[in-house]
């Protein structure tokens, strides 16, 4: 039986949870503290959905099916990873994720397919709304990063394909700590290569589990919510939740 997500949270990593948010949180993150930097999860900022849409096009009315089950496992196997103390990266973590889940549906593997599904992740582009938020928070004078479980050639390669070569000053993968968020090392890494307190960073994730990670760590967080999920129950809240970079704008000028 598939881990269940929730469970494996509560049980092996108390740090993660999200929730809905009151303007009053604005306020608060605002006369709290002094964002100078930010910190992004890839997928905050990266369009996952053409790695899915593949495989629909690939396996014809059971790509979601796929989908979900490989989504779910590659997390799944990332926290059982650095749990046990048997460490694999990102790449090699998704890649599993995806052999079990077609195993585990019974769908025909080729390698060709499996070469395109993993593929992907290095053709990914910037979501529509990101590239000119992002610019307009370096023009501001904010510090930006990526702060993600996924390889430096992953996030190397998304920051090519989405000419963003001039914004990000840091660029950290979890791999370099061989561990995954929501591990604290991992939140930590951002404080020490912006060299600032963590209440200066502002963290923006794409998933509600790092986004409860990121706040019990105690950075300031927004939550990109771009798939409309319903808040983990895990004991903390993020300051704020939007459905695009273009809300976390309107919290970042409300903050500062």
């Amino acid at each position: 039986m598939p881990l269940n997500r929730r469970e494996f949270l509560n049980a092996a990593a108390a740090s993660v949870v999200t929730g809905l948010v009151a303007s009053s949180a604005v306020a608060r993150a605002a006369s709290g503290s002094t964002i100078k930097a930010i910190a992004f999860d890839a997928f905050a900022v990266f369009d996952p959905r053409p790695v899915f849409a593949l495989a629909e096009q690939l396996f014809p009315g059971r790509g979601a099916e796929l989908s979900n089950a490989w989504r779910t496992r590659q997390f799944e196997y990332q926290w059982l990873r650095a749990l046990s103390g048997h460490y694999v990266d990102f790449w090699q973590a998704t890649e599993d994720a995806l052999v079990f889940s077609v195993q585990m549906l019974k769908l025909d593997l080729t390698a060709d397919k499996r070469s395109q599904l993993m593929a992907v992740y290095l053709e990914l582009k910037a979501w529509p709304d990101a590239v000119p938020v992002l610019r307009s928070l370096k023009e501001d004078g904010f510090r930006l990063a990526f702060l993600s479980n996924a390889t430096a050639k992953i996030l190397n390669a998304g920051i090519d394909n989405s000419g963003l070569e001039d914004v990000f000053e840091q660029v950290l993968s979890t791999d370099n700590i061989k561990s995954y968020k929501p591990d604290p090392r991992a939140y930590q890494m951002a404080v020490d290569a912006f060299n600032l307190k963590r209440e200066e960073i502002l963290f923006v994730p794409f998933a509600g589990w790092d986004a409860a990670g990121a706040k019990a760590f105690g950075y300031t967080t927004f939550w990109v919510n771009r798939l409309n999920f319903p808040v983990e129950k895990l004991g903390v809240v993020p300051d704020a939740i939007g459905q695009n970079l273009t809300d976390l704008m309107g919290f970042v000028k409300a903050a500062g």
